[in-house]
């Protein structure tokens, strides 16, 4: 957890409580633990519900790589699968890759749920140069 008061006063006010997804596109993340400081990281469960997606995109972030590992710990009845361009390592409820370098999405879920822990983090460009 982040030593700055107004970091951990957010972290209390949003952790262990479902949200809506930032793609808005029907799936929904609860932030389970959140670091600002050695390495900045965060851990969530994703909930994708039928009719949840994440169209194709690519995130974005300041500076540094982002790195992101998911681990399906339940799949849809049909749909919700994982496409990334180009993964790091990929295996049926293993997907590592790198969200701001590669594109990605989620196909809609057409039945049942799929639930995932999602641990991202950034890692500076300057420290493995």
């Amino acid at each position: 957890m982040a030593k700055n008061p107004s970091a951990i006063r957010t972290y209390f006010r949003t952790a262990f409580r479902w949200q809506r997804g930032r793609q808005m596109s029907g799936y929904d993340k609860m932030l389970l633990l959140q670091s600002l400081w050695p390495l900045p990281f965060d851990l969530y469960i994703l909930r994708f519900l039928e009719g949840a997606e994440i169209a194709p995109h690519v995130d974005v972030v300041s500076s540094g790589e982002h790195y992101r590992l998911n681990i399906v710990i339940k799949r849809a009845l049909s749909g919700g699968e994982f496409i990334c361009a180009t993964p790091i390592f990929e295996s049926d409820r293993i997907k590592y890759f790198r969200p701001d370098a590669c594109e990605h999405s989620v196909t809609r879920v057409n039945k049942g749920s799929r639930y995932v822990i999602s641990i991202g983090w950034v890692r500076s460009r300057m420290r493995h140069r």
